[in-house]
């Protein structure tokens, strides 16, 4: 699908899920102020500093509270001349390749922590078709990594990090 905020974004091309009691989540030892949009509304944002230095973007949704879709990459559509602008340079493929990055292209920040993504700023645009996708082991964490939770679009140019090859851990949906 398409995540624009105040009409800047692009197709969302790679995110990671955690689950409520995953030891890789947020959300491991229960609601916290940090964490407290994690167990409000799916389709509400979940926003957090990651090591005091870049924001990370999650949908809030599952099967229970506390779980999380981390958007890790978008291939920019929209609003191209304002993300180059926030993040200091051209090439499109650099602009939200990462979590840190899409938030700073994208102008995402605690501000938008719990807002639902149904509304304005945010809108979600339903996808053309039904895309081919990669899984494999989730990346920058330490705990439960091997979990195969890292979703991709298949060939993408725009992933923060390419998926490991199919002979290694790669699944094709």
């Amino acid at each position: 699908m398409t995540l624009l905020l105040d009409g800047v974004g692009g197709i969302v091309v790679e995110t990671e899920a955690y689950g409520r009691h995953d030891p890789a989540s947020h959300s491991v030892k229960g609601p916290t102020p940090r964490n407290r949009a994690m167990f409000g509304p799916a389709g509400h944002a979940y926003v957090y500093r990651s090591y005091g230095i870049h924001w990370c973007f999650n949908v809030v949704g599952g099967e229970e509270p506390g779980c999380a879709v981390l958007v890790r990459a978008l291939e920019p559509t929209r609003g191209l001349d304002v993300m180059r602008a926030r993040r200091k340079l051209d090439d499109p493929r650099r602009l939200c390749a990462g979590p840190g990055r899409l938030c700073q292209a994208l102008g995402l920040d605690a501000s938008h922590d719990g807002l639902p993504l149904g509304a304005p700023p945010f809108a979600l645009l339903p996808r053309a078709a039904t895309p081919a996708l990669v899984a494999g082991p989730r990346i920058g964490i330490s705990r439960n990594a091997d979990v195969p939770w890292r979703f991709g679009l298949a060939g993408s140019r725009f992933l923060s990090r390419p998926f490991p090859r199919p002979d290694a851990a790669e699944t094709k949906f």
